[in-house]
């Protein structure tokens, strides 16, 4: 049974909340704890699977709560609860909390993030996983440049010019941000020459998702015995499931976060050709043999597929959790609830939608696989799939 921690200074809303989650009480066990010092005090009693905390609180707020879990008890999942007016109390929150919701928070919405935290921790700290990934030995880090920048992003007053002189820093890495920057992915009027004229054309949480992209491909290059040809089809295909997530109907908000799970949702096969090259290659030829996709290969050949081994890393990057849970379902969604049409969904349709047009783009209607058309009823989104369609073919 899973050990979820609400943290809360005003006992009307403990209580409230109490109240709302009546009906799991058979499947959570619920603490409450009134202000930071006394969450801090309840994690040292007994762990805890998820804490979920409001942020204006007095003495020690929510940034600073989940700073310190974060710390002390890394393997809690981390939930804050954070009104319009605390955005720059929310900025602080960014590095340490997994996940944010808006209030009020629906019942639904509240139940949702908590179920997906439980069962990406239940996927990525799994048995199989582990072995996994211990095959694989050391990962490698991210440079200073992307830590810099995330740095500097925490300060909403950091200026463009300084984010550009960061980039800079790394000459190769700035040509190919330039490079990205004025591929058609984008679809800029005109030329950007400058990494000042980037930033301000794109925005610094652009700039900063391409440095994180273009490190991903440079770190992971594949084994000598894997084609080039391999390597270059992933970045091309995650920049084609990043264009066409980036115009389904997602939240503004989530936009972004969305954008930049589509480019980093095959990380794990990159992981597999430059670590375990053997491996990536039986799998290729297990699913080209029985017609099957590539992570049903991958999970009877090694166990578990690329998108678990992908949201591993990334988990182990920080990269936000909403990309990170997307990840890890992208081929699965529907093993993990949604409120509305999310970042998960959005980017399961964009790989389908990209996998149709890589298959047949010029054969007529395009068919759904049986697995895929059982998940969009799940989804309850079958009925809204030409109208995907028609939004992806604006990415061509």
């Amino acid at each position: 049974m899973k050990r979820i921690l609400f943290v809360d200074d005003e006992p009307n809303i403990l209580e409230g909340i109490r109240r709302m989650l009546y009906a799991d009480r058979s499947r959570w066990d619920v603490e409450f704890a009134l202000g930071g010092a006394a969450a801090l005090q309840a994690c040292e009693r007994s762990p805890f699977d998820v804490v979920v905390s409001d942020m204006r609180m007095p003495n020690m707020d929510g940034a600073a709560l989940l700073t310190q879990l974060r710390d002390r008890y890394p393997g809690i999942a981390r939930i804050v609860l954070s009104g319009h007016c605390e955005s720059e109390a929310a900025t602080r929150a960014v590095p340490v909390a997994h996940r944010f919701l808006a209030k009020p928070c629906s019942p639904a919405d509240l139940v949702s993030a908590i179920e997906g935290v439980c069962a990406l921790q239940d996927i990525l700290s799994g048995p199989r996983i582990r072995e996994v990934i211990g095959s694989i030995g050391q990962l490698p880090s991210l440079s200073s440049t992307y830590a810099c920048l995330t740095k500097a992003l925490m300060n909403p007053e950091t200026p463009i010019s300084k984010v550009a002189k960061i980039v800079e820093q790394d000459m190769a890495l700035a040509a190919k941000v330039l490079q990205l920057v004025n591929s058609a992915f984008f679809g800029l009027a005109q030329e950007v020459t400058s990494l000042s004229s980037a930033v301000n054309r794109l925005g610094i949480d652009t700039i900063k998702n391409l440095v994180l992209v273009t490190e991903t491909f440079e770190v992971f290059l594949p084994d000598k015995r894997i084609p080039p040809s391999a390597h270059e089809f992933l970045q091309q295909h995650a920049q084609h499931v990043a264009s066409i997530a980036g115009k389904l109907p997602v939240d503004r908000s989530v936009r972004d976060v969305t954008i930049l799970a589509g480019l980093l949702h095959d990380i794990g096969r990159l992981i597999f050709a430059s670590k375990l090259p053997d491996q990536f290659r039986a799998a290729l030829n297990l699913s080209r043999e029985r017609g099957c996709e590539i992570y049903e290969a991958e999970e009877e050949i090694m166990g578990t597929s690329h998108a678990e081994v992908g949201a591993y890393l990334l988990g182990l990057w920080s990269i936000p959790h909403v990309a990170v849970e997307a990840i890890a379902h992208h081929h699965r969604p529907t093993r993990i609830p949604h409120s509305g049409f999310d970042t998960s969904t959005a980017l399961y349709v964009a790989d389908v939608l990209a996998g149709e047009s890589c298959v047949a783009p010029d054969s007529g209607a395009p068919t759904l696989r049986d697995a895929d058309r059982e998940c969009l009823e799940m989804l309850g989104i079958t009925h809204r799939m030409e109208e995907f369609r028609d939004l992806a073919r604006q990415t061509v």
